[in-house]
């Protein structure tokens, strides 16, 4: 098998989660309690308990993923430590688990940039009303072309067949009329915070570059592929730019997963709430094997 290890974004994350793999495995427990000890309130308890309304707010949820998706890892590594990935990838809030399993950086540290980079991204989403909406089918240069003449952006490439734009209220309402007057039969309004990955986070994007500029980070010891680019960065350096450029920049997954397959994955190894990256495989590269780690009860 050679492993391809994803991580779930924000979007996938249900009250509940981890509950069974904190019960059942010492090193997922572990992974729960120390964040709870790091971020100084029982994060643990807001992902087992809810309410759903707080878990989906930026600021627990970016968190709340991250540390559920590290102790899916955690539990993973316990029962099957021969398994390696030969490279490593997660949608959005997901690089950080990404990276933290490729040796970057230590939970600790993930954890503590991750919750400045939520705080940052609520800041913004609160000063400005913001929208996004899921375009499935069509050209993609077309729905390009809509965005920059509304004055929105492309948020995800997600899979074939299936993009994320994002921006302004108004202005994604106006795209989304657009869209549809151009014979776009499913254009989606997402119920979000605000306009993630688009210009409307610039702000939380340039404050999190001030704080990645010191963050103890090294090379990952796998290849990590970065949503701003959808390829391994050079360096340190281009490492923490791109996970500053991510905030307000398209994600380009799709072009993170056929560079692993490129690199010989051929098993894509999804750790996280839900199976939202599995269910965009089978878009892209449907022959690739299929793995969900969020539970207690899984095998390869």
């Amino acid at each position: 098998m050679n492993a391809f290890f994803a991580f779930s974004g924000q979007g996938a994350q249900a009250v509940g989660m981890g509950k069974d793999l904190y019960d059942a495995f010492p090193a997922a427990k572990a992974v729960f309690d120390k964040a709870d000890e790091v971020l100084g309130y029982s994060l643990s308890g807001i992902c087992f308990d809810g309410p759903a309304e707080k878990l989906t707010e930026t600021r627990y949820c970016q968190t709340a993923i991250y540390t559920m998706s590290c102790a899916a890892l955690a539990a993973f590594r316990e029962k099957y430590p021969e398994v390696k990935p030969v490279a490593c990838a997660g949608l959005s809030l997901g690089e950080y688990a990404a990276l933290f399993a490729a040796g970057a950086f230590s939970f600790e540290n993930g954890l503590k940039l991750l919750q400045q980079r939520a705080e940052f991204m609520d800041e913004a989403c609160k000063a400005a009303p913001g929208g996004m909406a899921s375009v499935l089918g069509g050209d993609a240069d077309v729905i390009a072309e809509v965005c920059a003449a509304c004055g929105i952006d492309v948020a995800n490439y997600n899979s074939p067949g299936q993009i994320v734009i994002s921006g302004a209220a108004d202005s994604v309402k106006a795209a989304c009329a657009e869209l549809a007057n151009r014979g776009f039969r499913k254009v989606i309004p997402l119920t979000v915070a605000g306009a993630f990955h688009s210009r409307m986070m610039q702000s939380a994007g340039e404050k999190l570059a001030s704080v990645l500029e010191n963050a103890p980070i090294s090379m990952p010891e796998v290849p990590v592929f970065q949503n701003f680019t959808g390829d391994v960065p050079a360096d340190t350096a281009e490492l923490r730019a791109n996970l500053a450029k991510q905030v307000a920049g398209s994600v380009r997954w799709e072009t993170c997963v056929r560079n692993a397959a490129k690199l010989g994955a051929d098993t894509i190894i999804e750790f996280g709430p839900g199976a939202v990256l599995t269910g965009l495989m089978r878009r892209t590269i449907p022959e690739m094997n299929k793995v969900n780690i969020n539970g207690k009860d899984f095998a390869l």
